[in-house]
């Protein structure tokens, strides 16, 4: 993953991990039942539906508008840059943060190109938003997901709300701060032109909006449910799939909505199960695991930002938290390895396939972000982070 772009080499992080799979298939160091039976079909599903739910909301043009009716109010650099932290950084945590990693790139180009602002301060904006954002919900990113699938949680979205919401708007407002000191003069005041509001399809619109609500009210329901019962009542991969049918069954365009939605990720995501649990029955990763990592919430913070920059964090979520969870650690550790692995995209690019996303996606429209770029602004704002991360989860845990 480290050296895909680097040189000749232009491999996908999808197709890396798909080798992988493929090697230790052929090798004979997982069996093929194995192999079946370590896709996790709840995550496969619940990718699946909101992948769907989220090219609807591209191709109806109804997010485009919702955001020119947000951004029109923005008058300024530091408006548009709180707009796109404090918006995309929520939107993600209902959205899913590779989905609005698609979604966000040409937004802010335009409004780069728009509001005559560095298009690199706002790809930094979007990508530091979409990765914090993520972070207080279930839902708001892969490797969430599989923790709160795994662990076993009552109610996911009470729990990531409680432990992870505060110090999570704490943590885009210093992205701002941040920001804001290393890009001092985006922020002088300039002149721009009104954009016209995009076109929508209606139809799809409409089936695009019916899918965001039943997304709101399960989730919902749930949350009910685990404060009245103790337990949800609609699974994770339930509410995604019951989001995407208005959309598979009404629509005109379910076909084209179909080859379009980011298959790459779902295969992404099904040799990344077959790959760690090979990696897994093989016993070598646990034997660098030392006890305190595990229970001691500062080091899971910082074991996760760490290794999330090698292989990324939903391989690492995907190895380490069973070993999180046979310690026994409870709900601060849990919540600090949710915290911990998704912070880590912001320290480096390749902390998150989100900001590979981000980058590869502007880079068709001729922006780009360096490693180093990143990094300058990524490290101090991971650093704050993880000490806002570790001394709420003190708190709370």
């Amino acid at each position: 993953m480290a050296v895909r772009q680097v040189g000749r080499f232009n491999l996908k992080i999808w197709q890396i991990m798909l080798g992988g799979a493929v090697a230790v298939l052929v090798t004979g160091q997982i069996s093929l039942p194995d192999a079946f039976h370590a896709i996790n079909i709840d995550v496969m599903l619940f990718l699946f539906g909101m992948f769907v739910v989220g090219e609807a909301l591209v191709s109806s043009g109804y997010l485009s508008c919702i955001a020119h009716r947000f951004f029109i109010h923005a008058k300024n650099a530091d408006q548009v840059v709180l707009c796109v932290l404090f918006g995309m950084g929520i939107l993600s945590a209902l959205l899913m943060n590779d989905t609005l990693a698609v979604i966000g790139t040409p937004l802010v180009l335009g409004l780069a190109a728009d509001r005559r602002i560095s298009p690199r301060l706002l790809l930094l904006a979007l990508a530091f938003a979409i990765t914090t954002g993520s972070v207080m919900s279930p839902i708001g990113n892969p490797q969430n997901l599989l923790i709160a699938i795994n662990a076993g949680m009552v109610s996911p979205f009470v729990t990531f709300g409680i432990c992870l919401a505060v110090p999570t708007l704490i943590s885009l407002a210093v992205a701002y701060a941040v920001l804001r000191w290393s890009y001092k003069t985006e922020f002088l005041p300039r002149t721009y032109e009104t954009t016209p509001v995009p076109s929508c399809d209606d139809q799809l619109t409409i089936l695009a909006k019916i899918s965001l609500a039943i997304i709101l009210l399960l989730a919902c329901v749930n949350i009910i449910a685990s404060l009245l019962f103790g337990s949800m009542v609609v699974t994770l991969s339930l509410i995604a799939i019951c989001a995407a049918l208005p959309v598979l069954l009404f629509s005109p365009k379910r076909c084209a909505i179909l080859r379009t939605i980011d298959w790459c990720t779902l295969i992404f995501f099904a040799a990344m199960f077959v790959l760690m649990e090979s990696v897994w029955q093989t016993g070598v990763f646990q034997s660098f695991v030392s006890t305190g990592m595990l229970t001691s919430v500062p080091l899971l913070l910082g074991t996760s930002v760490l290794f999330s920059q090698f292989i990324s964090n939903v391989p690492f979520v995907a190895l380490f938290q069973p070993l999180v969870l046979k310690a026994g650690s409870g709900t601060a550790q849990v919540m600090a390895l949710a915290a911990g692995s998704t912070i880590a995209g912001n320290l480096t690019i390749l902390g998150a396939a989100s900001n590979v996303i981000i980058i590869q996606n502007a880079e068709k429209q001729g922006s780009t972000l360096t490693f180093f770029e990143f990094i300058k602004v990524g490290l101090p704002l991971t650093v704050i982070q993880i000490l806002i991360f570790a001394g709420w989860l003190a708190l709370v845990g």
